[in-house]
């Protein structure tokens, strides 16, 4: 398969947090891979994340802001804004 990102990503396990709805929203995530301009997140079901949000990543300061690139029935993967 050809790769289309311009980052590489690096395979990761680490605990993330879907932050919206002004931070009064919360979804627990675990992040697959990440690079510098994007990553891919694992979630228990892809119901009601809307298309643009915050994602906090356990340990990595300050959260990012990102949009939604693709998504299948529990990933989706998401590019830094």
């Amino acid at each position: 398969m050809h790769e289309l990102r311009n980052n590489a990503r690096r395979r990761t396990l680490k605990a993330g947090r879907i932050i919206f709805n002004d931070r009064f929203s919360v979804i627990d995530c675990t992040v697959r891979n990440l690079s510098d301009t994007g990553a891919c997140l694992e979630v228990a079901s892809i119901i009601g994340i809307p298309d643009a949000f915050d994602l906090n990543i356990e340990a990595d300061q300050p959260g990012r802001h990102c949009h939604v690139a693709w998504r299948t029935e529990r990933r989706i993967g998401v590019a830094f804004r």
